[in-house]
């Protein structure tokens, strides 16, 4: 995961603010949330770890009158040890509560519970078994993530989700051991891999998997392949360059492109034809040293068009 930076700008939809929430997450999420939902199930929502409000303001845009959203970050903050002061320091610098709360505002007409605090202190914050979904992605470090695995168990209602980021990326194998130990040893049972994320339950898998797996088949975007390991069904699925984040609400800074502004091209659009080159242009654009090659084009492009024939 590379270090986002902050930005001064008020974003204007989901995608300006910055962040770690791919297009297959949001999908995921999405998904999974407005699952719950249909399905009459009512609890809080839980995020540890908010950076600047990405997941977040999704999160928040699923919370239903009656149900609690809370947040917990040190937004930059003291860590309570050295190893999170120094992860603290190099990837979240840029990190302050304001950010965060100007970028959900511009989302929401008001803020979630916001805790600015390490998340170990979530146990004491939010009441057991009062939540159906719950997304850690505060620390890196096994023995936090660990913790963070066991306050979501308790939290959590008995079919409630919970989402685990950076499980397998490269620079975080604390993570990585946290959760497969709670898979082999702590009764977490996975519904499916995304490429940053795992989605758990300490419930009943297979009916969400079912559907879940019915959906994706439908989706011609994302890839999905179904792997058994340590008595787990593991539900993998991964993006495909076209896909698309769920429709999502432009923000209170939105503009809309004016008269004057070129829409951007889409993937559908039709690209302006292009006049064909000759034999000999093509041969000094492959042969010439580049130097050349961008004189010539200069030279050409300049040149004023060939007036048309008469007749």
């Amino acid at each position: 995961m590379a270090t986002a930076q902050a930005s001064d700008s008020n974003p204007g939809e989901l995608d300006d603010v910055p962040g770690w929430f791919p297009p297959l997450d949001q999908v995921l999420f999405t998904w999974l949330l407005e699952r719950q939902e249909a399905r009459g199930v009512r609890g809080g929502l839980l995020e540890l770890g908010a950076y600047l409000g990405k997941s977040a303001i999704l999160l928040g845009h699923h919370r239903r009158v009656g149900e609690e959203f809370t947040v917990c970050d040190l937004f930059g903050g003291e860590a309570p040890d050295g190893a999170n002061r120094a992860e603290t320091r190099k990837s979240y610098s840029s990190l302050t509560r304001q950010a965060f709360e100007r970028n959900y505002l511009s989302f929401h007409d008001s803020l979630p519970r916001v805790i600015e605090a390490p998340s170990s202190v979530i146990s004491k914050e939010v009441d057991p078994g009062t939540c159906r979904f719950v997304h850690i992605d505060a620390s890196h470090l096994y023995e936090h993530v660990r913790d963070d695995i066991g306050a979501a168990h308790d939290l959590l209602l008995p079919d409630g989700i919970v989402v685990l980021d950076d499980f397998r990326s490269e620079h975080t194998p604390g993570v990585s051991v946290a959760t497969w130990e709670a898979v082999l040893n702590r009764g977490l049972r996975p519904i499916c891999l995304s490429t940053q994320k795992l989605y758990g339950t300490w419930g009943d898998p297979e009916p969400v998997q079912e559907e879940l797996l019915a959906m994706l088949r439908e989706r011609a975007d994302c890839g999905l392949s179904v792997q058994p390991a340590a008595g787990h069904r593991l539900i993998r699925t991964r993006a495909h360059k076209d896909i698309k984040p769920p429709p999502f609400p432009y923000s209170r800074h939105y503009t809309a492109p004016g008269p004057q502004q070129q829409p951007t091209a889409t993937l559908t659009s039709t690209p302006p034809a292009r006049r064909p080159r000759s034999r000999s242009r093509r041969l000094a654009v492959d042969l010439l040293p580049p130097i050349v090659t961008r004189a010539l084009r200069r030279a050409l492009s300049a040149r004023p068009p060939r007036p048309a024939p008469n007749g």
